[in-house]
């Protein structure tokens, strides 16, 4: 009878599916690292991830950041910020989180920074650009990308820029997936010719479960995937 999965085989299984796309793409091994994306999954999976090596999590909420922070205490967990984060939650994520993925507009920003200033921290940063035209993602105007890069530059010192990050279109044809993420890629290479300073761009967050072979083939240097490795999800509200 075949064993029953865990997260760690699971994890194992995505980790080397990853490793096998990067090179069929051509792509140096090792070159594409795997953001867990534990939002909704409680401490014992997380525990579990970390017994196998992981110690980065992705959630979507700056509230479940706080608790799982709270709760692991005694873990050396870095907790990335992927979601839509409202400028009221800025508290708990230059508090708790170690990264955020998800800084796509100048008021979220100097929220942070104000925050970061009080609590003494750096955070890194990704910003988020809309390369879809769905009305339900979030991010930034791919016009915008410039000037804002040019602001966080100057006015948000504790916020460490690595790269950008995106959600492909929810489509059927994967030339649109594929789209969304060559355009970002596209974004990276003109503005890191623009040289702005203290703006580092060497990371593109793209991909998901359903669409991080594609990511892979345009570029990313990070794919989120969470069922994959926890298993189901459930969203109904503790």
């Amino acid at each position: 009878m075949k064993e029953p999965s865990t997260i760690a085989t699971r994890l194992a299984a995505v980790k080397a599916r990853i490793e096998q796309l990067t090179l069929e793409a051509g792509r140096p091994s090792g070159s594409v690292t795997l953001l867990p994306v534990s939002k909704t999954f409680g401490e014992d999976a997380i525990r579990q991830a970390l017994s196998a090596g992981m110690y980065r999590f992705g959630e979507n909420k700056a509230q479940e950041i706080r608790d799982k922070s709270r709760a692991l205490s005694d873990a050396q967990v870095k907790w990335v910020m992927i979601g839509h984060l409202q400028t009221n939650k800025a508290r708990d994520i230059a508090r708790y989180a170690h990264e955020i993925q998800s800084l796509d507009r100048p008021e979220l920003a100097e929220a942070l920074e104000s925050r970061l200033q009080k609590e003494g921290r750096s955070l890194d940063a990704l910003v988020q650009v809309k390369t879809s035209t769905e009305p339900s993602k979030y991010g930034l105007d791919p016009t915008a990308l410039k000037d804002f890069l040019e602001y966080l530059s100057t006015e948000a010192p504790n916020l460490r820029v690595q790269g950008l990050m995106t959600m492909a279109a929810n489509d059927p044809d994967p030339q649109a997936v594929r789209a969304c993420f060559r355009r970002l890629r596209e974004l990276r290479d003109v503005m890191q010719s623009a040289n702005i300073p203290g703006i580092n761009l060497h990371r593109l967050s793209m991909g998901m479960s359903g669409d991080y072979h594609l990511a892979i083939e345009e570029g990313s240097t990070e794919v989120r995937i969470g069922s994959a490795i926890f298993g189901e999800r459930s969203y109904t509200d503790s």
